[in-house]
């Protein structure tokens, strides 16, 4: 990826095979762009809770990231509470995490900014 792009403004790509997924190097690198976003899964997912006023706001954060996700055709698992929404990237295609898990993290952030 560029280095010269910010994260949340970088676009996800298809992302098919073994060949995609990122290294742990890689994984070290960005993950420090992501303030609050955690590896879980033996490595293989980046999870981050969400914390809101009330029911509105959290449900205001989960359809902009259903709309962000569909732009981006790439969606994450939610766990969606009143007060919170627990979000959980990973891409499948890869058995793993790729660029795009974390150029959606970082729109994620922006949302909830």
């Amino acid at each position: 990826m560029n280095d010269m792009i910010p994260l949340a403004h970088a676009h996800c790509a298809p992302r098919r095979g073994h060949e995609h997924r990122l290294s742990e190097a890689s994984i070290r690198e960005l993950l420090p762009q992501l303030p609050g976003w955690a590896l879980v899964e033996n490595g293989h997912a980046l999870s981050k809770t969400f914390t809101f006023a009330d029911y509105y706001r959290t449900m205001s954060f989960v359809n902009a990231l259903a709309h962000v996700a569909n732009a981006e055709d790439h969606h994450p698992d939610l766990s969606v509470h009143y007060d919170r929404c627990l979000v959980r990237f990973s891409t499948h295609d890869v058995g793993g995490l790729s660029e795009n898990d974390f150029i959606c993290a970082a729109k994620a952030e922006l949302l909830a900014g």
